[in-house]
């Protein structure tokens, strides 16, 4: 489909890594290529109640998925290899993948360690998915990494896309074709329904994009609110607010651990705050990212579960700044379970979202009066 006039239209191609860990660690192992492999937590070396990070997609088809614990997979999968996680490798890699991008069309919007996006002016579907293609054997030949790429004038519908580009496929959404290509796929598609969102939704009749056409229920509009708007808006195919790069960066990022035994000294708990909050913020330095908002949470014994969060007066960088504020929030969130049930810490999170970019910093007082200060 072809612009009006023939003149070019504005593309979104949404690269997302196949089986990221796993693909990233396969680079250097390629004796294992083929096999089923998960990085996590190996079970063999003692109990543990860590969770898989990745699995190639010889493992899932065991019916192994991210976040399912390790003992599970590890009943799934008795042939299966076992990798441990190496974290600084995966944020090396996905910035060797961001370069790549950007040398081929400038700005680069990073959405996740294995996700980033670009926009591209071409004049059809046919040269969107041409371009689509060129950047997947790139990633392939100079990384040695699988991508799936979904292609769309809607960052929305891109990322849908390439969900159902997997694995190492390309998938085209031409505008006239939105609707089409989204009705018989589940409301668990559209980024940002979850588990409890879709069991809503199912409530009013619900359950496929395809059921949104027909629009829904005043109670279900006043229940959902903006979203029930964009939601049956996507459903039709009708084209949506243009984005802002904004609306293209990543909504949030957070780190957990799960502890071998269940933690009742509140410094132990601290320690691992401030050690998930220095990761967190490496990773974010490494996706040029800025935060504003910080959460922690805390999974108790019970499974149940408690979060303590902060809006900073600005957006700020560095493992400093996170640091300090998570542990301040665990020293409040700790002092009121002090006064409660004094249960034991099963997981601890660290949370972090309303990003901005790392270039885009405000000038610290020095700064200022430096680039101020009048010539000699």
């Amino acid at each position: 489909m072809a612009g009006p006039g023939g003149d070019s239209v504005r593309w979104v191609l949404y690269v997302d890594i196949d089986a990221y860990y796993v693909s990233c660690e396969l680079r250097t192992r390629p004796d294992l290529v083929g096999r089923p492999v998960i990085v996590g937590p190996d079970p063999g070396l003692g109990p543990t109640r860590g969770v898989v990070l990745s699995a190639s997609y010889e493992a899932r088809k065991f019916g192994i998925r991210s976040a399912m614990p390790a003992g599970e997979a590890a009943r799934r999968c008795p042939e299966a290899v076992w990798l441990p996680a190496d974290f600084p490798k995966y944020g090396q890699t996905a910035e060797e993948v961001r370069t790549i991008l950007r040398e081929r069309f400038g700005e680069v919007v990073p959405l996740s360690i294995d996700e980033a996006a670009v926009v591209v002016d071409v004049p059809d579907d046919a040269a969107a998915g041409a371009t689509a293609r060129v950047a997947q054997t790139e990633l392939r030949e100079r990384l040695g990494l699988p991508a799936s790429i979904g292609v769309a004038t809607n960052r929305t519908v891109a990322k849908i896309a390439s969900d159902r580009a997997k694995p190492a496929g390309i998938v085209v959404v031409r505008p006239d074709s939105v609707a089409t290509f989204l009705a018989p796929l589940p409301v668990r598609a559209v980024p940002g329904v979850g588990p409890k969102t879709e069991a809503r939704l199912a409530n009013y009749g619900v359950t496929t994009i395809g059921d949104l056409v027909k629009g829904l229920p005043l109670a279900a509009r006043r229940e959902f609110g903006d979203m029930a708007r964009s939601l049956v808006r996507l459903a039709r195919g009708e084209t949506l607010p243009e984005e802002r790069p904004d609306d293209l960066a990543p909504r949030s990022r957070s780190v957990d651990r799960t502890f071998a035994t269940d933690v009742s000294d509140p410094r132990e708990v601290e320690v691992a705050v401030d050690r998930l909050a220095r990761e967190l913020a490496e990773s974010l330095a490494t996706e040029r990212l800025r935060f504003q908002t910080v959460a922690v949470g805390i999974r108790w014994e019970d499974f149940t579960r408690t979060t303590r969060v902060r809006t900073l007066p600005a957006a700020s960088e560095g493992p400093e700044r996170l640091a300090s504020t998570a542990r301040r929030l665990f020293e409040e969130l700790w002092a009121t379970e002090a006064f409660g049930k004094r249960r034991k810490v099963r997981t601890v999170s660290v949370h972090t979202e309303r990003f901005r970019p790392a270039t885009d910093r405000q000038l610290k007082l020095d700064e200022f009066r430096e680039r101020v200060r009048p010539k000699e």
